[in-house]
């Protein structure tokens, strides 16, 4: 076998001798021998493309106990493993890259007062039994600054989300500005969080969904938890704001389930995080600026199951916010309204008129 030392090992694989030694001391990588006498490690010219990937791995960021893992996968399962890392960056990395912006403009003083007071909400909420349920546990809201859609589960589930949405309400009147609403919407869900564990009696297991939009007059402060969603309509194309906290996404997430296997899926239902009273689960938070013609919705996944994106975005594209969150929870029913369905479509406009609730 031909060895290297440690100096011409750290060269060929861009690794430094102390990076190795750290490695050694974790078993992430081993040498091939280490001398009785001096301590001197040795490594054969075959540990060089495992001391590579190391490297690699390491240039993306990624945690060594994760690298360990990655490591010791056949290459198929690797490259898996590898893509739903980066998923997650990138899902990290966009709101961090919504907040930087924000940050850059209110720190270098350009004033956007004028575009505040020029653009407003117009808005329609509607909440529906739907089909199959005896009752419907989801509570939708529009208001003049905060669109919220929450969707209960267990014995006091209708309770639970109609408390969660009830502790962001007094958002309406708060003095909002664009460097606080963050923390502000992120006091609010500790507030909800605590309303639901009020609402489970005799310690019975309750919950509820949460993704609310706030207003600011320029921006929209997203909060969210669980697997109801927000999705944007903008110039004709549909995007979703909002990435689901749920078990079938995690595995999507990690390339172990694809979109069309999730549909199926027996564990389809269950959530990974929510607002369940255990003040453990901590929500998305995230700023989006808003543009004269944008289009919002917020929904229970009583919809989103039942109707594809695409089809949600041909429904969207009908005049009135009212006609819209008809239009999209009759789809839903038409489709078998296995759950409760609930929509809030919200519009960014010029005010020529005043904003018209609707629902």
């Amino acid at each position: 076998m031909e060895w290297m030392t440690i100096g011409a090992f750290a060269k060929a694989c861009r690794l430094s001798p102390k990076a190795l030694r750290l490695y050694d001391e974790l078993e992430l990588l081993r040498p091939a021998r280490v001398d009785p006498d001096t301590g001197y490690r040795y490594y054969a010219v075959e540990q060089l493309e495992r001391a590579r990937l190391v490297a690699w791995l390491r240039r993306l960021g990624m945690p060594l106990a994760l690298i360990r893992e990655v490591c010791g996968l056949p290459a198929g399962l690797a490259a898996r493993e590898i893509r739903a890392y980066w998923a997650r960056i990138e899902a990290e990395t966009v709101v961090r890259r919504d907040l930087a912006a924000f940050l850059v403009d209110h720190l270098s003083g350009e004033s956007r007062r004028e575009t505040t007071k020029m653009l407003e909400l117009r808005y329609a909420a509607r909440s529906d039994r739907g089909l199959v349920r005896p009752s419907n546990q989801d509570t939708a809201y529009a208001g003049r600054r905060l669109l919220a859609v929450a969707d209960g589960w267990g014995a006091a589930g209708a309770l639970a989300s109609a408390a969660a949405v009830e502790a962001l309400k007094s958002l309406e009147d708060e003095e909002l500005s664009a460097g606080n609403v963050l923390n502000l919407l992120e006091d609010a869900v500790r507030s909800a969080d605590e309303a639901v564990r009020e609402a489970a009696e005799g310690g019975a297991e309750v919950g509820t969904t949460l993704t609310a939009l706030l207003w600011t007059g320029s921006r929209l402060a997203l909060v969210h938890i669980g697997d109801s969603r927000a999705y944007l309509l903008r110039d004709g194309e549909l995007f979703r704001i909002t990435h689901d906290h749920s078990v079938v996404q995690s595995l999507i997430d990690e390339g172990r389930l694809t979109p069309e296997e999730a549909e199926s899926h027996p564990q389809r239902m269950l959530l990974a995080k929510a607002l369940s009273g255990d003040r453990a689960a901590t929500p998305d938070l995230k700023l989006h600026e808003a543009r004269d013609g944008d289009r919002y919705l917020v929904c229970s996944d009583g919809l989103s199951r039942e109707v594809s994106d695409e089809r949600i975005r041909e429904l969207l594209d009908v005049v009135e916010p009212g006609d819209a969150v008809r239009v999209l929870v009759e789809e839903a029913n038409s489709a078998g309204g296995a759950d409760n369905v609930s929509a809030v479509v919200a519009d960014v406009v010029l005010p020529t008129d005043p904003p018209v609730p609707v629902g």
